[in-house]
């Protein structure tokens, strides 16, 4: 981030400043009819398992086959960012199980993504501004739904999101506040809006981030973060980084230290719990998927994307200032929902 730190940003300990460092991974769910890697339909809110193919439920012999869509969605979201695209990319197998994963694996990109290094700009209020570096951006399915209210006695799994396309956009760990991390969500999903690849509804799971938090004093070495899992509003990220944040102080004022883990956020508590430890954490054993060849394209794929990108909220904030005199803050009250601009 090229904004530097301010003392407002810092958290007050026992023992001094402290500053936040923040990543984010969202998940966004790509717009299109159809899943990845088959053709059931991707509508929300269905009967449970009626949009599920027999790639999807993952029966012998079902081989995937990519949608072209999903790329097309992909490579537009990247130009949008201002990323890097990979005119090549491959698919792994990320190999975990869970009853809402029939295949026992999931299929994503962990060596070579679709899409590269890529920024977003963030309006910080009273004129102020940041860039946020995106780390990649890169496609996976997502996976089932598992329903734990509707038996007294088992859980029952609804595989109609099984299959579905993700992109997973990782951010740098550029975020020094809650409000930033807040404020870099609200972008990204107007971004998302503008192109069409997400409806970056969140209620219904559209999108929703993973957050990375860890503590430091202001300019030290980074310390051990710890991810909070799926948090699924912008104002339970801001809560959610606020808690854990003070959490951590707190446990390294005391003299311990932070263990790397995974976390949850609990909404109605305001707090996060432990998941599981960096030793419980999967061994994922990626390796290229062998069903699926390499994902190739041309630069002129690209280019031709490229000029038929909508004007971004970026852009038309900039010609809202120029052609019509508005201030900075107005223009971006403006243009920051495609329907109000």
């Amino acid at each position: 981030m090229n904004a530097p730190v301010k003392p407002s940003q810092l958290i007050k300990g026992a023992t001094g400043d402290w500053e936040i460092v923040i990543g984010l991974e969202v998940h966004a769910q790509v717009t299109t009819h159809s899943k990845l890697f088959s053709g059931a339909s991707t509508e929300f809110g269905g009967d449970p398992n009626a949009h599920v193919s027999l790639v999807d439920a993952a029966m012998p012999g079902m081989l995937p086959v990519i949608n072209e869509e999903c790329v097309r969605q992909a490579v537009r979201t990247g130009l949008g960012l201002k990323a890097q695209i990979n005119l090549r990319s491959t698919f792994d197998r990320k190999n975990y199980f869970y009853p809402d994963s029939p295949q026992g694996y999931q299929i994503s990109q962990y060596k070579s993504p679709i899409v590269g290094e890529g920024e977003v700009i963030v309006d910080l209020g009273d004129g102020d501004s940041a860039t946020v570096g995106i780390e990649r951006l890169h496609l996976e399915q997502d996976a089932g739904k598992l329903l734990h209210d509707q038996n007294p006695t088992m859980s029952l799994v609804d595989l109609n999101r099984c299959g579905v396309a993700l992109m997973e956009i990782v951010s740098k760990p550029d975020l020094r506040s809650a409000e930033q991390a807040k404020a870099y969500v609200a972008k990204l999903r107007s971004i998302l809006r503008y192109l069409g690849t997400c409806d970056g509804d969140m209620e219904k799971g559209s999108l929703r981030a993973d957050v990375n938090v860890s503590v430091r004093k202001p300019g030290g070495e980074l310390g051990t973060r710890c991810e909070i899992k799926n948090v699924n509003s912008i104002r339970f990220i801001g809560q959610a980084i606020d808690y854990e944040a003070r959490r951590q102080i707190g446990v390294l004022e005391d003299g311990g230290s932070i263990d790397q883990e995974t976390r949850l956020f609990d909404a109605v508590k305001g707090e996060t719990r432990s998941m599981r430890s960096k030793e419980e954490a999967h061994d994922y054993r990626y390796f290229p998927d062998p069903d699926l060849l390499p994902l190739e394209f041309s630069q002129a794929y690209v280019d031709a994307l490229k000029a038929e990108l909508p004007e971004l909220p970026d852009a038309k904030k900039a010609r809202f200032i120029r052609d019509f005199g508005l201030s900075a803050e107005d223009a971006g009250v403006l243009v920051a929902e495609r329907e109000s601009a």
